[in-house]
């Protein structure tokens, strides 16, 4: 059974009418329908291409399944794709496409010595430089072509730098064709796309989209710009807006958040869900932190574990008749290069034990949408995390590579914050209010 694809209009239809160049890219916002898109141009491809190997590519085999090989295989039907999973390869309409993984530089060395008539490239900004450059000498057969997408990272990332800035066509964010005679263009063709390009979606669903997406994310994910990731990571943090002095009733203890340091400080964040029923938030609520340079001493995983389960059999439970303390939390969260110390925890018998989720944008994003939305506040008791918010900042010598990686300075409890908030999103998603949140 296959899925009928809603036709094409405007800035779609004419970016695959345009996708004749060697290589074509569609780029910009999430949502925006670039994927649908170039997976329409790379199927008449592989049915009208010239014979010879295929390839297709993703940050890894996994994503590149679910996100192109699954959508392909509803269009199509499994019997015109055929995923043959262990044998890194799928069969599109009698054809065999290998499949490749581009997570690392070693990665380059899984396709050294194809020589292939069209490949296809998913994500590709997440892809080491010298896969992509390795995947263009591959592509030597006399009409060979690529088909790629991407959401937008820094305006200096390599590929933005190095190839699409030397785009020879460009249909550009607001539906103009420009083309330029440089003799220094590339044979490539650069397809921009907001997310408004995309009429198919609800207009709640955008709506929420442009709500949980803050600052650099919104120029990103809604508008589809290339921008730097510069000065403060929480530019929306506002002492006014998000610090607390009094905490509400705590209705759920939905999770603790901790980053793991000897030498470093040690940090952890008590979050819970409080507030009338029509507008509850996460409230940060209490604060455990031991800096060893400061106390002049450093302890041992049995000593963390030992003061981590003192200080949560004191956390006070705000609302409650007289002065009520201790809390379970559902879940426990900890740096996962940590793996001895959550031993120690799990031998302590202590609940909910899990690595967090150290997906650092990802974990941004979520944190940003949050307090953006108003639906994340902190109780003045957390002073480690109030020092380090104003100043956890963007990289500028990353940015300068086109990484966006936040400084490792002073930033503990941000981690904390991070593995507390985007690890127990899958809890407390459900339970705030309609406000978007992040994905």
């Amino acid at each position: 059974m296959t899925n009928t694809v809603a036709p094409l209009v405007g800035k779609q239809a004419e970016s695959v009418r345009l996708a004749t160049a060697r290589g074509n890219l569609w780029e910009g916002a999430v949502r925006s329908s670039k994927t649908v898109c170039s997976i329409l141009a790379w199927l008449r491809f592989v049915r009208e291409g010239p014979p010879g190997p295929l390839l297709m590519a993703g940050k890894t085999e996994r994503t590149l399944k679910r996100n192109i090989i699954d959508p392909i295989t509803e269009m199509v039907g499994s019997r015109r794709c055929k995923y043959k999973a262990g044998a890194g390869e799928v069969e599109l309409f009698g054809r065999t496409v290998y499949l490749a993984g581009a997570n690392d530089e070693r990665a380059a060395e899984k396709i050294k010595g194809l020589t292939l008539a069209g490949a296809y490239g998913d994500e590709i900004t997440t892809w080491p430089k010298s896969f992509f450059a390795m995947l263009l000498t591959r592509l030597s057969i006399e009409g060979a072509q690529w088909f790629g997408t991407t959401n937008p990272a820094a305006k200096n990332h390599w590929l933005m730098a190095d190839y699409l800035s030397r785009a020879r066509l460009h249909l550009t964010r607001d539906g103009q064709v420009l083309t330029t005679a440089d003799p220094d263009a590339l044979d490539l063709n650069r397809y921009s796309f907001k997310l408004e390009d995309n009429p198919t979606l609800p207009a709640s669903y955008v709506a929420q989209v442009k709500a949980e997406n803050v600052g650099l994310f919104y120029r990103r994910n809604v508008l589809g710009e290339w921008v730097i990731a510069e000065g403060a990571v929480y530019d929306m943090w506002d002492e006014d807006r998000h610090l607390v002095t009094d905490l509400p009733p705590i209705d759920r203890w939905i999770s603790v958040g901790v980053d793991y340091g000897t030498v470093n400080p040690f940090a952890a964040l008590a979050i819970g869900i409080g507030g009338p029923i029509g507008d509850r938030r996460l409230y940060v609520a209490a604060e455990y932190r031991h800096d060893s340079r400061t106390a002049r001493r450093q302890l041992t995983d049995a000593e963390y574990s030992q003061r981590l389960r003192a200080w949560l059999a004191d956390v006070p439970r705000p609302g409650e008749q007289g002065r009520a303390r201790g809390i379970t939390p559902e879940r426990v969260y900890v740096d996962p290069s940590a793996a001895s110390f959550m031993t120690q925890l799990w031998r302590d018998q202590v609940p909910g034990i899990a690595p967090a989720d150290n997906s650092v944008l990802d974990g941004i994003r979520t944190v940003s949408s949050l307090l953006g939305g108003g639906r994340l506040l902190i109780h003045r008791s957390c002073t480690g995390l109030l020092a380090e918010l104003p100043g956890y900042s963007w990289d500028d010598r990353a940015a300068e590579r086109g990484e966006d990686k936040p400084l490792k300075v002073d930033d503990h409890s941000c981690d904390a914050l991070r593995y507390g908030i985007h690890s127990a999103a899958w809890l407390w998603r459900p339970l705030l209010p309609a406000l978007a949140l992040a994905a």
